[in-house]
């Protein structure tokens, strides 16, 4: 398998299920005020590499995914646009479908099978509490899943393979972690409490551990907190430790046990900084590398998340 810059790309040693295991971890951060796609290595630290585009420049969108497929949902305008990539393959986007209604600022969460977009921003910035569902292999329009427990934008979606949870949003400020089970369908039940009423905050996850990293509080205040819970029960946050900078407007996704945080709005402006923690751990981030450009809301997926 040729190396590009800590990034492998596919070969046809990969042909079956037990063969994907092996795959290294990728994480794919999207748009946020740009068309590219960028991709790193979580097992290795370092800077991101060029992937491809989406079809047009683009922030506010939320990422779902599968061990092989990403799929980039919604954005600002707002917009009901889908768009898939093929993870271990690099190259632009292709058409994926529609969201039932165009939204920007919604959440994203999958497991292997599905993946959720919840909540965002409808026309007239009017806040929504839709739930809506894909078949992350197939192509094809969203489905109604059910409703949250209240309208919510700018919140962070994270899974394991079982269980969603939505944390935080904006609307009215909140500090409510709701849950899903992802193969049903039906209305969020609460979950728990973080720590403050926030929104713009990011999420990552093993399978069992999630984790929320920044976001806004009251007036301009830019959070470097990080904070857990373990996924399968129900109940408030606990104090993980805290990103190297506090950051709004940021993303978030895991794999090879790491959590990786990028972008968003320091009090130094918008930032392409990317920071990681040991999920299993508790403890600060640490410097991960730099995405190609700086962002803003990106979409965030990746191959090896809690709900693969």
């Amino acid at each position: 398998m040729p190396n590009y810059n800590g990034v492998w790309s596919l070969s046809t040693q990969y042909q079956n299920a037990a063969d994907w295991l092996r795959l290294p971890a990728f994480g794919i951060f999207a748009g946020g005020g740009r068309a590219s796609i960028d991709i790193f290595n979580f097992t290795t630290t370092g800077n991101a590499t060029d992937f491809g585009d989406l079809s047009s420049s683009i922030t506010y969108l939320a990422g779902v995914s599968s061990n092989t497929r990403g799929v980039l949902g919604g954005g600002n305008g707002p917009i009901n646009v889908m768009q898939y990539i093929t993870i271990l393959s690099t190259g632009n986007a292709q058409d994926f479908g529609d969201l039932i209604a165009a939204i920007e600022s919604p959440s994203g969460l999958s497991n292997s099978t599905r993946g959720i977009f919840l909540g965002g921003l409808a026309s007239g910035n009017t806040a929504v509490n839709t739930i809506q569902y894909i078949t992350i292999a197939s192509t094809g329009n969203a489905q109604d899943f059910g409703d949250l427990t209240g309208a919510k934008y700018q919140a962070a979606g994270t899974a394991s393979t079982t269980r969603g949870l939505k944390g935080g949003g904006g609307g009215t400020r909140t500090n409510v972690i709701e849950y899903i089970t992802i193969a049903s369908t039906g209305n969020a039940q609460d979950f728990g409490d973080l720590s403050a009423a926030k929104y713009g905050l990011s999420a990552a996850a093993s399978n069992t551990r999630s984790l929320f990293a920044g976001g806004n509080a009251s007036g301009a205040t830019r959070l470097d907190v990080i904070e857990y819970v373990t996924t399968a029960s129900t109940g408030n946050v606990t104090d993980f430790g805290n990103l190297n900078v506090g950051r709004t407007n940021v993303s978030g996704t895991s794999g090879g046990g790491r959590a990786v945080i990028g972008g968003g709005y320091s009090s130094s402006g918008l930032t392409n900084v990317m920071d990681f923690v040991t999920i299993s751990t508790t403890g600060d981030a640490a410097d991960f590398g730099d995405l190609v450009a700086n962002t803003n809301s990106a979409g965030s997926c990746s191959n090896s998340h809690g709900g693969l």
